[in-house]
C-alpha cells in the first residue's frame, strides 16, 4: 500500500498533459489541486516531512526557503506540477473579518465586501492604484521554475479573475449590480483595465522553464446559476479568457480555468470559442462532478471533483469509498484528474486528505 507523503516521489508533467488533453486515458488519474492551504502546507512540512519551517516575510533568502518548502510539500504528496500564484496586486477596498474556528486555525479569516467597494465613480476610477506592469518583478516564479524538481511543471495565476476582482475587489458585488445598469460604461472601463492587466502580466510570464499552462481562476457562479447575468458574462469577461486561452494555446501550453457555481449557461461558449482544455471546481450540490464528466468530458477535462464538505467531515472509511466511487465515475474515457472541489482548506482534516490522495495513488 502507498503512503503519503511519498518517500521517492516520480512527477511526469508531460503524461499529466496529455491525459488532459485526451492523448492517453490512464490506468489511474493525475492528482490536481488548485491550492493547498497554507496552513495545510505548513503541516504537513513540520510534521509529516520534518522539515525546517520558515514563515514567508520580506526578507528575500526568507522568502526562498519558504518557496523550497512548499515545492517539497506538493512534490511529496505526488503533484506532476506547482501552481504558482502572485504577484499582482489590486488593493482591496473593505473587506469582513470573522474568528477562524477552522481545525487549522488563521485566527481570523476574511471576506469580501458585498456591498461597495473603493470604486463607484469616474473619480474614483482615476484615483485608483491600477497595477503597473513595467514594476512587476518575477524573480519567485524564476526562483520556483529553477528549482522544480526532476519530471516536474509549472501553471500560473497571478491573481484572481477577470470577474472576480470588479466584482469582489474593486466595485463590490452589490455596486456592481446597480451600475451595470446605472454607469455601464465605468463597467467596462474597470473590466477593460483589469484585463489588460491581466493579459500583460501573462504576456511577460511566457518563456518561464518549466512552463506547462495557465491555471486562472475565476468564480462566476454559484448552486443555481451565473452570479451576474450570462450576457454580461459574456460581453465582459469571457472574451478575455478567449484571448488568455489563445495566448497560451500559441505558445503551445494547456488553458485550466478554476470556476466555481453552476455555468451550464456559459460552458458551451467557454468550451467551444473560449476553448479552455479542462474546468476545475465541483460540489455535489447543483455542480456535480459527475454530471460534468457525463456532459462534458469528451470535450474537456474534468478536474478535482471531490466534494470539500464532504472531504471535511466525512469519516476517513467513507471518505475512502466516496472518493472510489468518484474515480469509477470519471476515469473511464479519461480527460479526469482527481482532488478536491475546489481547495483543501484549512478545515480539512490532514488525515481525510491523506485519504483521498492515497485513494488515487493505490489504484
Amino acid at each position: 500500500m502507498i503512503k503519503v507523503p511519498l518517500q521517492k516521489p516520480t512527477p511526469d508533467i508531460n503524461n499529466f498533459l496529455k491525459v488532459i488533453k485526451g492523448e492517453i486515458i490512464p490506468d489511474k488519474p493525475p492528482l490536481i489541486e488548485l491550492f493547498l492551504d497554507y496552513e495545510i502546507v505548513r503541516e504537513i512540512s513540520i510534521n509529516h516531512l520534518n522539515r525546517n519551517w520558515v514563515e514567508p516575510s520580506s526578507e528575500k533568502e526568507t522568502i526562498k526557503q519558504y518557496l523550497k518548502n512548499w515545492i517539497e510539500v506538493y512534490w511529496k504528496m505526488g503533484y506532476d506540477y506547482i501552481r504558482m500564484s502572485g504577484g499582482l496586486d489590486f488593493p482591496l477596498g473593505i473587506s469582513r473579518k470573522g474568528n477562524d474556528t477552522a481545525l487549522l486555525s488563521r485566527g481570523n479569516r476574511n471576506w469580501a465586501e458585498e456591498g461597495k467597494g473603493p470604486i463607484s465613480t469616474w473619480e474614483d476610477f482615476e484615483k485608483y492604484p491600477w497595477p503597473n506592469l513595467e514594476k512587476i518583478d518575477l524573480w519567485q516564479y524564476e526562483f520556483v521554475a529553477k528549482n522544480l524538481p526532476e519530471g516536474m511543471g509549472l501553471f500560473v495565476c497571478p491573481t484572481s479573475g477577470f470577474l472576480e476582482i470588479p466584482l469582489d475587489s474593486l466595485l463590490g458585488y452589490e455596486n456592481l449590480c446597480f451600475l451595470l445598469f446605472d454607469n455601464p460604461s465605468l463597467v467596462e472601463s474597470v473590466f477593460q483595465k483589469v484585463g489588460e492587466s491581466i493579459y500583460g502580466f501573462y504576456q511577460k510570464i511566457i518563456g518561464l522553464p518549466k512552463l506547462a499552462g495557465f491555471f486562472q481562476g475565476d468564480d462566476m457562479g454559484f448552486k443555481t446559476g451565473t452570479l451576474i447575468s450570462p450576457k454580461d458574462i459574456k460581453n465582459l469577461v469571457l472574451p478575455w479568457h478567449k484571448k488568455l486561452c489563445s495566448l497560451a494555446h500559441k505558445n503551445g501550453l494547456i488553458y485550466l480555468l478554476h470556476v466555481c457555481g453552476q455555468i451550464d449557461e456559459i460552458m458551451d461558449i467557454l468550451i467551444n470559442d473560449v476553448k479552455i482544455d479542462g474546468r476545475h471546481s465541483f460540489e455535489d450540490e447543483g455542480n456535480s462532478v459527475i454530471k460534468a464528466k457525463e456532459k462534458y468530458g469528451d470535450k474537456i477535462a474534468i478536474l478535482g471533483g471531490i466534494d470539500v464538505d464532504k472531504l471535511s467531515r466525512l469519516s476517513e472509511k467513507d471518505l475512502r469509498k466516496h472518493v472510489r466511487n468518484i474515480i469509477e465515475k470519471c476515469l473511464p474515457g479519461g480527460r479526469f484528474a482527481l482532488g478536491s472541489g475546489n481547495t483543501v482548506t484549512n478545515y480539512v482534516p490532514v488525515k481525510n486528505y491523506f485519504a483521498m490522495v492515497e485513494e488515487d495513488l493505490n489504484l
